[in-house]
């Protein structure tokens, strides 16, 4: 039967100890008993508390940067809006980060009480979900702004930034509320630690068994539909869009440079969190029994894929700083000032509609000059640019 410590490896995910019971109290075939590689589990435990690291020191500057930049040196602007919480969203995941990794260094004994342990992975869970929605609205935003550009100038306004912006946290926190009421502690009799996991049902009551599984399966598809899936088909259709516009209209590198800086933002989300998907859907089948090879995938699989996730917490603001503008005057200029000119409005765009304006005003002025000049009526004056 798997460990106390062996199950508090998937803190993320849910517990192999309680599908394990449940297989047991089936009546069906455990699965097989197979040799514990101590070198393999050591050194995937030493590689996340060194990535766990890393994304605790790189995610706590960098966002926090971030949030001083967008929050209180620049001047407020749509922009500044969705890149503020999305650092906040990452910022605080990255606070909690000591907590995995003294959890992780001391061989998976939890020693925080059951309020941090729901904490930590609820933490976990509201970033996954803020992050992917906020990607999703600034998808949607800059789709607007390409396609519909006088709209955006009459109503993309802060307060409506705002107001977004809130129902996102509370999605987020909707979205999470399962993890922080299953999210339990347990105490080993044999080892004397204790074990953060996820607790879907009492599996001391036989009758709980298929309501454990239900649990277990509805809480992993609603995770890959709602905070993958559908996020990841709105910005695939609006970045489509985008590039074609793009084409069509044979924007400046100047007008395309917010366009990569977020393409760049959601292909990193997309490598980072996809393997998280994956394995949940994998450890969610090792209710059936699972031969020894599979066994062993996972416990490689699942660390490497959560240490993947939790470095995406720290991967924007580097992005921002080097997609912010061309690589040589990257060298010149300021981290600080990189950080300004990546969250800043794109003017082009927003001004597009008042450039035409413009420009149809001014062929107009030469048209009645040239008629003045000819001394044409006033009906022969070529409208058809307006």
């Amino acid at each position: 039967m798997t460990s106390a410590s062996e199950d508090a490896t998937r803190f993320l995910f849910s517990s192999t100890i309680a599908s394990t019971l449940a297989n047991t109290s089936r009546g069906r075939s455990q699965p097989k008993k197979c040799e514990e590689d101590t070198n393999i589990v050591n050194s995937m435990n030493t590689l996340s508390v060194v990535l766990y690291s890393v994304a605790f020191l790189l995610g706590v500057m960098g966002n926090g940067l971030v949030i001083w930049v967008t929050g209180f040196k620049m001047k407020k602007t749509v922009n500044t809006v969705w890149f503020l919480n999305l650092a906040i969203a990452d910022f605080i995941f990255t606070l909690f980060l000591p907590l995995s990794i003294a959890f992780t260094a001391m061989d998976f004994h939890w020693s925080f009480g059951k309020f941090l342990c729901k904490m930590n992975s609820g933490v976990s869970f509201i970033n996954l979900y803020a992050s992917v929605f906020f990607l999703t609205i600034i998808s949607i935003d800059r789709c607007f702004s390409v396609v519909l550009p006088v709209w955006c100038q009459n109503h993309r306004s802060l307060r409506l930034a705002s107001i977004i912006a809130l129902v996102i946290w509370i999605l987020a926190l909707i979205f999470s509320s399962p993890i922080l009421y299953f999210r339990d502690t347990t105490v080993s009799r044999k080892t004397n630690t204790t074990a953060c996991f996820t607790n879907y049902a009492d599996l001391t009551k036989p009758e709980n068994i298929l309501l454990f599984q239900k649990r277990h399966k509805a809480m992993g598809v609603t995770r890959f539909v709602f905070g993958f899936l559908i996020p990841f088909m709105v910005i695939v259709v609006c970045y489509g869009i985008i590039s074609w516009r793009i084409v069509r209209n044979r924007m400046s590198n100047k007008s395309r440079k917010p366009f990569l800086i977020m393409t760049a933002v959601i292909v990193c989300f997309f490598f980072c969190w996809l393997p998280f998907h994956i394995f949940a859907f994998l450890e969610i089948s090792t209710h059936k029994g699972t031969s020894c090879a599979f066994q062993r995938a996972l416990k490689v699989g699942i660390p490497l894929a959560t240490n993947l996730a939790f470095l995406n917490s720290c991967v924007n603001p580097i992005l921002y700083v080097l997609l912010g503008q061309d690589a040589r005057s990257t060298i010149r200029k300021s981290f600080l000032a990189q950080l300004e000119g990546a969250f800043k409005e794109d003017a082009s765009q927003d001004s597009r509609y008042s450039r035409n304006q413009s420009k149809t005003m001014s062929e107009l002025d030469t048209s009645v000059d040239r008629m003045a000049s000819k001394k044409l009526p006033m009906q022969q004056v070529p409208l058809t640019d307006q």
